[in-house]
C-alpha cells in the first residue's frame, strides 16, 4: 500500500493558497464627458463598495475564500458595467498572487497580504 502524506500546516496553507482566489478588475473608461466622468464613478464606487481595493490606477482586485465567492462578486461587476469603455476580469489563485513582484521605484515591495476574513459556519 502506498504511504498516505500526512497533513501538516505548511500543506494546508499550500491547499488554501489554490482554493482562495483573487478577482482583478482592470478597465479603461472614457472622461471627456460629465456622463462619462458619472460613469467612471458610479462604477468605481461600486467596486469599492463591494470590498474590492486599488491596485493601481483602474484596476482593482477582490480577495475571495473560494471559487464560488468570486463568481458572485463577479456577477455583481456585471451588473454595474457602464456603457462605453472597456472592463476586464481575470481569475487567479491566491498562490499566484503572492508571487506578483510589485516595485516603488527600483526599491520592490510587498505585495498585498490577503485581508482579514471573518467566517460564519
Amino acid at each position: 500500500m502506498p504511504e498516505r502524506k500526512k497533513k501538516t500546516a505548511n500543506t494546508s496553507s499550500v491547499i488554501d493558497g489554490f482554493r482562495q482566489m483573487w478577482l482583478v478588475v482592470m478597465f479603461d473608461l472614457p472622461t471627456d464627458t460629465k456622463d462619462s466622468r458619472k460613469c467612471y464613478r458610479e462604477f468605481r464606487n461600486s467596486l469599492i463598495e463591494d470590498g474590492f481595493m486599488m491596485l493601481q490606477f483602474s484596476i482593482y482586485a477582490r480577495h475571495t475564500i473560494s471559487d464560488e465567492q468570486c463568481t458572485k462578486h463577479s456577477r455583481r461587476v456585471r451588473i454595474n458595467l457602464p456603457p462605453d469603455g472597456q472592463v476586464r476580469m481575470i481569475r487567479i489563485t491566491d498562490a499566484q498572487f503572492q508571487r506578483m513582484e510589485v516595485f516603488h521605484g527600483k526599491i520592490r515591495g510587498k505585495t498585498e497580504p490577503n485581508p482579514a476574513q471573518l467566517t460564519f459556519f
